[in-house]
């Protein structure tokens, strides 16, 4: 897929504030400062689309972006902040489950995992609720070009190995660097694969 046009579309503090499910929806959301904005600047081919800061917990609303006149691109909040107060915490826990489970138009969830960290309670936890839920989703280890091949090989291991615990099969994955652009032809050829598939439930 050839990004042509990415452009910002809104912000809303809700999932009943969002656009119409007039296009395919595909979600971004991951554990604070695990590279969420500089991923998807790379994915769209753009500098600037998703603002990155040096905050955790920057982006607090759910943010629509629209693709090539053809699909939604969404960056939500992050989860696993510590810097905000619990009640704002809740809020946000709030916006995003609310968000997953009830925006029909949402074809897959893609969960960044910092492949620099050893496998977080945090990102567990949020996957298993993904898949009670039966929500689509893949995972997605950001950073790959911090750490050494061996460094990173061994934390995705640890990963599999994990969630073998309780999976038969694993859930998909995709492996990321926004420096290198790793993995920027796979989650795209999956989202142009996918919005085939489904196509004519947008016209």
């Amino acid at each position: 897929m050839i990004i042509k046009q990415a452009e910002f579309l809104q912000s809303a503090s809700d999932y009943k504030g969002c656009p119409k499910p007039t296009h395919a929806e595909y979600a971004f959301i991951g554990r604070s400062n695990v590279g969420k904005s500089s991923l998807i600047n790379m994915l769209v081919g753009r500098n600037s689309l998703a603002k990155t800061s040096q905050t955790p917990g920057k982006t607090q609303l759910i943010n629509h972006f629209m693709i090539n006149n053809q699909w939604y691109l969404v960056d939500l909040p992050g989860y696993g902040y510590a810097r905000v107060s619990k009640d704002k915490r809740s809020v946000f826990k709030g916006l995003i489950y609310n968000y997953l489970e009830k925006r029909e138009n949402l074809e897959c969830i893609f969960v960044l995992i910092d492949s620099r960290l050893e496998p977080q309670k945090i990102d567990m936890e949020f996957i298993e609720w993904l898949a009670t839920k039966g929500l689509p989703f893949v995972m997605v280890f950001t950073k790959a070009d911090k750490l050494s091949k061996t460094a990173y090989d061994s934390n995705i291991a640890k990963y599999n190995k994990q969630l073998r615990e309780s999976w038969e099969e694993l859930p998909p994955q995709f492996h990321t660097s926004a420096v290198t652009k790793k993995g920027q032809e796979e989650i795209l050829a999956l989202i142009a694969e996918t919005n085939q598939t489904v196509k004519e439930r947008y016209h």
